[in-house]
């Protein structure tokens, strides 16, 4: 299953697969945007970067990604990803755990004020 492209205010997403056990996705973040720093309740994430730079921040601590990093994002820990290059910055989540909906979402800073 694949689903139109869905645009935000730091770029778009398109969902490529979805199951009940499971939601992957191709993300795609514009320069200088970032994704709100946020956790999530019901599930936990991984993120591999294919193409772009940035940082990611994972519980606080900010560190330089690129093409080929990929980070685990235990379900309740704080995290963000931030376009930090002049090229899209675009990685693959694959969601695990109970519940994948955009509602799933605690924002603690966001830069459009959502």
């Amino acid at each position: 299953m694949t689903s139109e492209g869905r645009h935000r205010p730091w770029g778009n997403y398109t969902v490529l697969h979805e199951t009940p056990s499971c939601k992957v996705k191709t993300i795609t973040v514009e320069p200088n945007r970032r994704l709100s720093y946020q956790t999530h309740e019901k599930r936990s994430e991984y993120w591999v970067i294919v193409s772009g730079s940035g940082t990611v921040t994972i519980d606080g601590i900010q560190t330089t990604c690129a093409s080929g990093d990929a980070y685990i994002i235990e379900q309740g820990i704080a995290h963000r990803i931030h376009n930090t290059g002049r090229q899209e910055l675009v990685f693959i989540e694959v969601q695990t755990g109970t519940y994948f909906g955009e509602d799933d979402i605690i924002r603690i800073e966001d830069d459009f004020g959502r």
